[in-house]
């Protein structure tokens, strides 16, 4: 008789260890996406080359971490997924070490080109480690754990990059990365090396590796330069973006169609990966694109420093923390999917509120609403994930973690680029509408033109009222994306009900039959 033992999960040593050994390096991962940011001015002052120029430091980064993305369930089979994550976040270190040594921009963008890529890895590799080590009843807590690092990390990096630019200087935000990933690398080689893991020895899929490079680097190039370029009035987009559709289309034949993949797309054969993963792509690149613009527009409408900016927005993260272990402790014991709607009523509720924000509101106003949305935030990132990997075998969650994260990565990029460049449209289109008031037979405009322009300075205030409209043009704008954000969110409840129970992240210990 062949009976089939029961799931099981490897426990080390020291949880609590562990798990902040694995919570750092995912912290410090996230982290490095949003930490230079700020810094970009200083950098191309100090290395002599152009803010153009250095906004390479962020492409290169997001470039290679979005090709070795979908490499990490091959990865994991070749090498073990303890491994891969100690190499990686060592790895991590290193580059992180010599990006601060960097002593011209050529350097600087090598190094950075090399953290992106071994960056990747880790933050599936995390989500599938932390699996292992926790039994089925606190799992919840550890993708919980990983959904609030996941939006404090961002959240953190830009004010933090500032205050180390400009209380040190530049190369501090790469150098306090070492002794977190030397740390979290020693912590889990030590902690995890009794884990037993099947490795194989794939065949490489060169042919599938080549289009995703070539493919996925062209699409990012696109997504990060297009709006600097004037998308495609600029003659290297349109060359990069036929390069990407090129590479992308013989990737996906070649994937469904080769014996062994380099990256499975099979994998969207599982019902809840497929849905589940289609929720994280929308539902995150939503959330990405109201938190970029939200920072923007406080700069440029409201006229608030980057420090100011940042600190108004730093709300959302006060909810995930401390929620965060009441979501992965009571939230398994519920329908998932009435956890994840909710959260998706509050975002797309304060998005609401975000459309009737105005030029005048004060700081308090913007903090809050910003707060109450860390509600949804809390709720949000757990439920979704445990609902992806819910259906996948014990040895395709690496493969697929890593997937649905390059996908989630690859929507945000297009939601970047897509919310910037209908901000500054629809702001062109409310100018347009404002100013064609300001005529001399509308008596109100005539009357604020005479008294603004008493005393023989009739240009200043035909300047100062364009600067205004202007201003108002931009509220405007920002307005009519929040409301559409928020009708997004309440649109993917409806995507939540296509997934089935039972939603149970599985562990990646492998079953095994015993003969009776």
């Amino acid at each position: 008789m062949t009976v089939i033992v029961a799931e099981s999960h490897y426990q080390p040593p020291n949880q609590l260890l562990t798990t902040l050994g694995l919570s750092l390096a995912t912290f410090m991962r996230v982290l490095d996406t949003t930490i230079a940011n700020v810094s970009l001015p200083t950098i191309a002052g100090n290395l002599g080359v152009s803010y153009n120029q250095s906004t390479w430091v962020i492409t290169s980064f997001t470039v290679c971490m979005a090709i070795s993305l979908p490499l990490t369930g091959f990865l994991a089979r070749r090498f073990g997924e303890v491994k891969l994550f100690v190499w990686c976040t060592l790895l991590f270190s290193i580059t992180s070490m010599l990006c601060g040594l960097s002593e011209s921009m050529g350097m600087l963008l090598l190094f950075r080109a090399i953290q992106g890529a071994v960056a990747g890895p880790m933050y599936p590799i995390t989500q599938s480690l932390l699996i292992a080590v926790y039994p089925p009843e606190k799992r919840g807590m550890a993708l919980a754990l990983m959904g609030m690092v996941t939006v404090v990390a961002p959240i953190v990096g830009p004010t933090l990059g500032g205050w180390i630019t400009d209380s040190y200087s530049w190369p501090w935000i790469f150098f306090i990365n070492v002794p977190i990933g030397i740390f979290a690398s020693v912590v889990i080689g030590a902690q995890l090396a009794g884990k037993k893991e099947i490795t194989e020895r794939p065949r490489v899929d060169y042919v599938g590796l080549i289009a995703l490079i070539v493919g996925v680097g062209a699409l990012q190039i696109v997504l990060d330069k297009g709006n600097d370029a004037d998308w495609f009035h600029s003659p290297f987009i349109v060359l990069m973006s036929i390069v990407a559709v090129i590479g992308l289309i013989v990737f996906v034949i070649w994937e469904l169609t080769d014996r062994e993949p380099i990256v499975d797309l099979r994998l969207f054969r599982h019902r809840n990966f497929s849905y589940g993963t289609i929720l994280l792509i929308l539902s995150y690149s939503t959330f990405f694109a109201m938190g970029l613009l939200l920072p923007l527009w406080l700069q440029r409408t409201l006229h608030y420093t980057a420090s100011w900016a940042g600190l108004a927005g730093a709300s959302i993260g006060i909810m995930p923390v401390l929620l965060t272990f009441f979501v992965g402790k009571y939230a398994p014991k519920t329908d998932l999917r009435l956890v994840a709607a909710a959260a998706f009523v509050v975002l797309g509720l304060t998005c609401f509120a975000q459309s009737h924000f105005y030029v005048g509101i004060d700081f308090m106003h913007v903090a809050l609403v910003r707060g109450f949305q860390g509600l949804g935030v809390a709720l949000f990132f757990m439920p979704v994930l445990t609902i992806l990997l819910s259906d996948l075998k014990p040895n395709e969650i690496a493969a697929g973690s890593g997937l649905s994260t390059f996908l989630r990565t690859l929507g945000g990029s297009f939601a970047a680029s897509i919310t910037t460049f209908v901000w500054d449209r629809r702001a062109v289109v409310h100018h347009a509408q404002l100013a064609s008031h300001i005529t001399p037979y509308n008596p109100t405009a005539r009357d604020a033109l005479e008294k603004m322009g008493q005393g023989g300075h009739a240009q200043r205030a035909m300047e100062i009222l364009n600067d205004e409209i202007t201003r108002q043009g931009f509220q405007m704008a920002f307005n009519d994306i929040m409301h559409v954000l928020g009708w997004v969110f309440i649109a993917l409840i409806a995507v939540l009900w296509l997934t089935k129970p039972p939603f149970h992240a599985k562990s990646n210990a492998r079953a095994a039959p015993v003969e009776d």
